[in-house]
């Protein structure tokens, strides 16, 4: 295994190559991946702990709980799971997820979906920094920025 903090810069653009968001839920992540999906479409797959090789040692209420959860479409991928740390789940501001679009339609259509049962921070608006630009928090406490237009992709 390579212990990327002591490779050097150009070494370590070769091995990290993207970042994926990963999402910590406290019993709903099957719910909220479900929800993602509606929001932005793709593809969902779900492990439950049942599912895993490690079923026969956790408690029969943890069962269901998910493992892990991948949603992929295109480019994106939204990874999830419902396993939490002793220390407890935490929410905080310190993670985003930025969405661009091909299309202001879709992005808008998105944005109306991701903040039903939500707050709408920053509406959807023609910005001088980003085209179109909105932000949300939705029903699961996580943060959303959509963008279209100016400097997409």
């Amino acid at each position: 295994m390579i212990d990327i903090c002591k490779v050097d810069f150009e070494q370590k653009q070769a091995i990290m190559t993207k970042i994926i968001p990963y999402l910590t839920f406290n019993g709903n992540c099957r719910e909220a991946m479900n929800f993602y999906r509606e929001c932005v479409g793709g593809k969902l797959d779900l492990t439950t702990v049942g599912e895993s090789p490690m079923a026969e040692q956790m408690p029969e209420a943890m069962k269901e709980s998910i493992l892990h959860a991948r949603l992929r479409k295109d480019e994106l991928v939204l990874l999830g799971s419902d396993m939490v740390s002793e220390k407890g789940l935490n929410r905080g501001n310190c993670l985003s997820i930025m969405l661009e679009f091909e299309t202001e339609a879709k992005m808008r259509r998105c944005y109306d979906k991701l903040a039903e049962g939500g707050q709408h921070e920053y509406p959807i608006e023609n910005t001088f920094w980003a085209g179109l630009f909105g932000s949300l928090t939705d029903r699961y406490g996580n943060h959303w920025l959509l963008h279209y237009g100016k400097d997409a992709q």
